[in-house]
């Protein structure tokens, strides 16, 4: 099992990536989640990504390549790839790392969700400033308005990168670099195209579907691509 998840942001990749690694034990590796780890640990490609991180520049693809490298040889029989790769030049990468390890991708997990919804849904996000914890104004809203059910805080926040522009500017920058890659991975066979504005569980279900006979590793029969959904 060597997949890729790919998405617009929000449409709940790193949620089911998280629930397919905690059902199969296969780990999840969110780019996010490596830079995140390497400028903790002060690493050398840590420290590189942080010179732009602490400008607030987004962090060159080089640099994401490297965190990548350096992960992905450990694992390389089984992995679930969350937030990479986010263009062509980092799928071009991905090929050639895939090829190096004699590790190929088995499956892109592609989940699609419109961009309105994706808006309401984003934007909707209140997160409670003491202890984290995440509400949405309509799909999920506290037992009390304005009130953390978990700690009893009240203010519910939403975070600056859950404002309805910023929504929409990062999705716009999704069109342009990411969406493209949706069409090379259906050339390639390997796309599972997957509905994602459905229950969490719903998804899940056809993420599983999707991946069916994938869970053994290394070696797996290929996902086959949903008849009559592949598309962008």
């Amino acid at each position: 099992m060597r997949l890729v998840f790919l998405g617009p942001p929000g449409a709940g990749k790193g949620t089911q990536a998280k629930l397919l690694s905690k059902a199969h034990g296969v780990p999840h590796l969110s780019t996010g989640d490596l830079l995140r780890d390497a400028m903790a640990k002060g690493t050398p490609t840590g420290r590189r990504a942080k010179e732009f991180v602490e400008k607030g520049a987004l962090v060159p693809d080089e640099v994401v390549d490297a965190l990548v490298r350096e992960r992905l040889p450990g694992v390389r029989d089984r992995f679930l790839l969350d937030g990479y790769p986010r263009n062509g030049a980092q799928a071009a990468e991905l090929d050639r790392l895939a090829a190096e390890l004699h590790a190929p991708i088995t499956a892109v997990i592609y989940i699609h969700v419109d961009d309105e919804t994706l808006v309401k849904r984003v934007s909707g996000r209140r997160s409670c400033p003491k202890c984290g914890a995440v509400y949405h104004v309509e799909a999920k809203p506290p037992r009390k308005a304005d009130v953390c059910d978990a700690c009893g805080t009240k203010g519910l926040a939403q975070r600056p990168d859950d404002r309805a522009e910023v929504v929409r500017d990062r999705l716009a920058v999704y069109h342009k670099s990411t969406a493209p890659l949706v069409e090379r991975y259906k050339k390639s066979k390997l796309l599972q195209w997957i509905d994602g504005d459905r229950p969490i569980e719903a998804v899940a279900a056809d993420v599983a579907r999707a991946v069916q006979g994938e869970a053994g590793g290394a070696g797996g029969p290929k996902a086959r691509p949903m008849s009559g959904r592949a598309k962008a």
